[in-house]
């Protein structure tokens, strides 16, 4: 079979690899069917993850049908059509126990595309897939659902419920890639007074209104912590959420919170940020950091049955697996290709 791997720094090839195998009785073996690529996946490229070593197969967000079971599985069957999760859980180790998954003490986590190889290719391995995997409704499509792998319970966990997002808030959100969107359509769920949404590409920016955000703040050009202040006589936001990962745009975030709001970082960085607790220090504000658990991925999965989750418009390109490096030359270029989700298929 084939399948993305990752060879060094800026280096990645579309190539023959082995066939997954069971390597324990917790695993299944997936057909993948439809796959997408994270923001997380360009870092990783970048050299900003270290422990991802060249060889491994990247991503962490699919779809697929099982083909094969181990014999410690007890809830899924060769045939059914499932959701695998970014965040593997063993269930046994203090953290699966209080349901902070992506802290698993007993193999899992964030594994797939970073210790063990992903889901960016024709078969995969789903470790612990009893509690890594959801079955899904045949009414729900490939294309909704392999949102709900990463971003959707990314931006709702590590976002708007870590930024405690009430009714009548303003919130700014810094970054309008995948995880930013994702944010609006979530912190919509709890009426929110504004969202405001910064980014330094138009298209985004767009995209963003789509979503639900009532201003945009064009990076570069507008100025961001005036537009917030004018919105909000003068105090700033109370919850920014930090979507992008990098240095400035963390501590933009510092400077449009409001004293006793609340900062949520949920972008990955690969470099250090500066503190400034000489500003922030008498201003009681919260910074709060995370790694997603993936506990509310049923709960968003129902609202997406139910329709109260707008995706449709999220997924830009297609690709069938073949076109896999044009896929990521187009994510990777969103400024001049307007991608937001690529989604690359059977």
């Amino acid at each position: 079979m084939r399948g993305l791997v990752y060879g060094g720094p800026g280096t990645r090839s579309w190539t023959e690899i082995p066939d997954p195998a069971i390597q324990d009785p917790r695993d299944v073996i997936i057909q993948v069917d439809a796959v997408t690529i994270c923001g997380t996946d360009l870092h990783i490229l970048g050299g900003d993850v270290p422990e991802v070593e060249p060889g491994r197969v990247l991503g962490h967000e699919a779809v697929g049908t099982v083909v094969e079971t181990g014999s410690g599985v007890g809830g899924l069957a060769t045939g059914d059509r499932v959701l695998a999760s970014c965040i593997s859980a063993c269930g046994i180790c203090r953290y699966c126990r209080e349901g902070a998954y992506g802290q698993c003490l007993g193999g899992g986590g964030w594994i797939l595309g970073h210790l063990v190889d992903g889901v960016q290719s024709e078969f995969a391995r789903i470790p612990f897939a009893d509690l890594s995997t959801y079955r899904l409704p045949d009414r729900v499509s490939n294309e909704s659902a392999v949102l709900l792998a990463d971003i959707l319970p990314t931006s709702y966990e590590v976002g708007v419920l870590n930024g405690r997002v009430r009714p009548g808030d303003t919130v700014v959100i810094v970054g309008a890639g995948p995880i930013g969107l994702a944010a609006v359509v979530t912190a919509r769920l709890y009426s929110p007074a504004h969202i405001i949404v910064i980014d330094k590409a138009t298209s985004r920016l767009q995209a963003a209104k789509m979503f639900g955000a009532d201003t945009t703040v064009l990076a570069g050009l507008d100025e961001p912590l005036e537009t917030v202040r004018s919105l909000t006589g003068g105090l700033g936001a109370d919850v920014v959420i930090e979507a992008v990962g990098t240095p400035q745009t963390f501590e933009l975030c510092t400077t449009l919170v409001r004293p006793g709001g609340r900062v949520a970082n949920v972008g990955v960085h690969g470099k250090p940020a500066t503190l400034h607790l000489e500003d922030l220090w008498i201003r009681n504000v919260t910074i709060t950091t995370g790694l997603v658990d993936t506990y509310s991925t049923p709960k968003l999965l129902d609202m997406l049955v139910a329709g109260q989750l707008d995706l449709g418009h999220m997924v830009t390109h297609r690709f069938g697996f073949e076109e896999f490096m044009t896929a990521y030359d187009v994510f990777a270029d969103p400024t001049h290709s307007g991608a937001l989700k690529v989604l690359v298929h059977r």
